[in-house]
């Protein structure tokens, strides 16, 4: 110990190495001080914190006195070194303990501010003195040195291995697999035909998907996808699975394809090449909404009904007012790339969409939305009011050119942390063009309740209770209105096994499916498991 303060006495440079303390290199150690009184350090660009600037003289150090006993080394640390910087309270806190590991870290600082010196032809402002101590205090402290320099050279070959074994520099893979067992576990006519597809099934839905940024703040998102789920026909399109694909084959084809970019600090453009959809352009406001992955089961549960009138390729643009008001828009055409008559990016079927969004906090969310759309039928409810009737031929397209007008009211309400609930109600007025010339008026609705981290952190639990798109009222010859009200009950419990595993089981409830009392009730279960990675 008499040695040690042999060395402080000997040299100034000695004094930057205990006092100067370089929070860059405590080898991942952690401090208990709070930030205001952390040491700040010179060659620290990145740092969040407000930095003192370099000393000229030891009195800009408040606490320090020239009958303290450091003094003279301290201002010859100033002034000959320049390797020494402060507090942001302008003080020095010389008596404050430091560790062997900080020690060994403020003499490599030094040593390395006397080798620029030298290298930079100053060498004269360090005498031989003052070289000797360093090499003594570098052979004293050569295992701390070493550990420090070993820790690096870890860190080094891991950032090595990471680079030399990374999937790109601009793009990161990520892939998601949702397997489903389904049944119909009740009911057995829907309009007077038997409910035929009432087997047990299992259906796979695996997504790769390639996130590039060029920039940091943009995104060229492309996915790959096979499906081959299939939801159970019941003769009535009210309770299809959400996450069903088209064919049940399992032939994999790009599926979404869009470029993000900011223009401004307010505004966000996205250009969709493929498989556009609202979730694309806008935020659904419903916390079941999870692309089929996550939340609800059915088309219903997971958004708006009319939210379905809007898909393909086109352009979104959201610009955000503030944090509680965002306006978007956007514009999607189903056949962008066809050629033929009657079709292309405009003069075939679209979706026009503008929605409000408005959060009056951080718990209360509200959509407002308009959409006019073209050729573009809803994708869930009855029969009637899907247009099915319209497909005089039977080949799954509309014998009837039609547009349409849809106003949406969507919100999601926090009521604590573990409770949210949420709803929305729709209105469609469909004009045919071609055809028996007439308009109708759809109605949907429903109310949402949320328990999110239930049984456990990252889990969620739903209850979902509404009105399935039902026709009110029509004057189009051989569509009629629906004759009853079917109600859609959903329940689902979606359990967080990992950070990449998710089990959900859930079950879907229609009384008098299609709207249609002389129907029988419709019971629907899965079983839904996802895995990402």
């Amino acid at each position: 110990m008499q040695n040690f303060c042999k060395y402080l006495l000997v040299s100034p440079a000695v004094c930057c190495a205990m006092l100067f303390v370089n929070t860059a290199a405590f080898a991942g150690e952690t401090s208990a001080t709070p930030e205001i009184n952390k040491p700040q350090v010179l060659a620290s660009p990145d740092t969040n914190t407000h930095i003192t600037g370099q000393v000229t003289s030891v009195s800009q150090f408040s606490d320090v006195q020239p009958t303290d006993w450091a003094f003279q080394a301290l201002q010859s640390l100033v002034e000959r070194y320049g390797c020494i910087a402060g507090y942001p309270n302008s003080t020095y806190r010389g008596n404050r303990a430091l560790t062997r590991y900080e020690f060994a870290a403020g003499l490599n600082a030094c040593l390395d501010r006397v080798n620029e010196l030298i290298a930079t032809a100053t060498g004269d402002l360090v005498n031989k003195q003052d070289l000797a101590t360093l090499q003594k205090l570098q052979e004293d402290f050569s295992a701390e040195l070493a550990t420090l320099r070993g820790r690096v050279d870890a860190v080094e070959a891991k950032t090595a291995e990471l680079e030399a074994n990374q999937f790109s520099t601009t793009t990161k893979l990520q892939g998601q697999v949702v397997a489903v067992v389904s049944d119909v576990l009740s009911g057995n006519t829907v309009n007077g035909a038997e409910i035929t597809d009432e087997n047990t099934t299992l259906g796979v839905r695996a997504r790769i998907e390639f996130v590039t940024s060029f920039t940091g703040k943009d995104t060229l998102f492309t996915r790959i996808q096979a499906n081959n789920i299939l939801s159970p026909n019941i003769g009535t399109p009210e309770g299809n699975l959400f996450f069903a694909g088209e064919d049940g084959t399992t032939n994999a084809a790009i599926d979404a394809l869009f470029y993000r970019f900011p223009l401004g600090e307010k505004t966000e453009v996205v250009a969709i090449a493929n498989a556009g959809a609202a979730d694309d352009l806008t935020s659904t406001v419903n916390i079941f909404d999870g692309d089929g992955a996550f939340g609800a089961l059915s088309t219903f549960g997971t958004r708006n009904p009319i939210y379905n009138q809007i898909g393909g390729a086109g352009l979104g643009v959201t610009h955000e007012f503030s944090d509680k008001l965002a306006l978007s828009l956007g514009y999607l055409s189903g056949t962008a790339n066809d050629p033929t008559p009657n079709n292309g990016l405009f003069n075939g079927s679209y979706g026009a969409l503008a929605q409000l969004t408005v959060k009056p906090s951080d718990r209360i969310s509200i959509g407002l939305t308009y959409i006019n759309s073209y050729n573009q039928p809803l994708l869930t409810g009855s029969n009637a009011a899907t247009l099915a009737p319209l497909d005089i031929n039977g080949d799954g397209t509309l014998d009837s050119r039609f547009s349409s007008n849809s106003y949406g009211v969507q919100a999601s309400i926090g009521i604590t942390d573990k409770i949210v609930l949420g709803g929305w109600a729709g209105y469609t007025n469909s004009r045919t063009l071609t055809g028996s010339r007439g308009e109708v008026d759809i109605w949907n609705y429903a109310v949402t309740l949320g328990f999110p981290d239930l049984g456990k952190e990252g889990s969620l639990a739903g209850i979902i209770a509404g009105v399935e798109p039902r026709l009110t009222s029509s004057n189009i010859a051989g569509l009629d209105t629906d004759p009853d009200t079917s109600y859609h009950f959903e329940a689902f419990y979606q359990y967080k096994l990992s950070d990449n595993i998710t089990i959900t089981p859930g079950v879907i409830w229609l009384t008098s499916p299609d709207h249609n009392n002389n129907n029988d009730d419709v019971v629907i279960g899965a079983l839904r498991t996802t895995f990402s990675f």
